[in-house]
């Protein structure tokens, strides 16, 4: 019988997706560190969410974030720290926390955005618009081949 036998793995897609990922987090928040604002990526999606959809239950907000109810729960609680978000409790149904942007938040998300735009400019150069494409394709097709729904993408709406 034929031993199994693994592919060279630096061969394969999976590795650079892994370290790709984990390069673009160190550079996503030390860059916007690096222009005086306290944000991590974490903190950007969340606001995100929440400046384009308004207030949200908190287990909505873990599910569209990909989060776990745990560490939702921390970075919320950061958050809150630093004005960013508030919790409050549903006026129909009192087991239910809505989160929700505050005006010092919507600050921190408006004045990230041209920080994104730089960043995106800077991870997208020297990279034809067909590559682009070809490339978001074929992540869409990981992300259909492991059964990712679109709502836990929320950097892409």
């Amino acid at each position: 019988m034929e031993e199994n036998k693994l592919p060279e793995l630096d061969q394969t897609i999976l590795p650079w997706l892994g370290r790709t990922m984990k390069a673009l987090d160190y550079y996503l928040n030390d860059h916007l560190a690096s222009r005086g604002l306290k944000l991590t990526k974490a903190q950007m999606i969340l606001l995100k969410v929440l400046f384009q959809q308004g207030a949200m239950a908190q287990n909505n907000l873990a599910f569209i974030t990909n989060r776990d109810k745990t560490s939702l729960t921390r970075l919320i609680n950061t958050m809150e720290k630093k004005n960013f978000v508030i919790r409050s409790v549903d006026k129909n149904d009192k087991r239910i926390k809505l989160v929700s942007i505050t005006e010092e938040g919507k600050k921190m998300f408006n004045s990230a955005i041209p920080i994104l735009q730089e960043i995106i400019s800077t991870i997208q150069e020297g990279i034809e618009q067909k590559d682009l494409e070809m490339t978001i394709k074929v992540l869409k097709q990981i992300g259909k081949n492991i059964k990712i729904d679109e709502l836990t993408t929320p950097l892409n709406k």
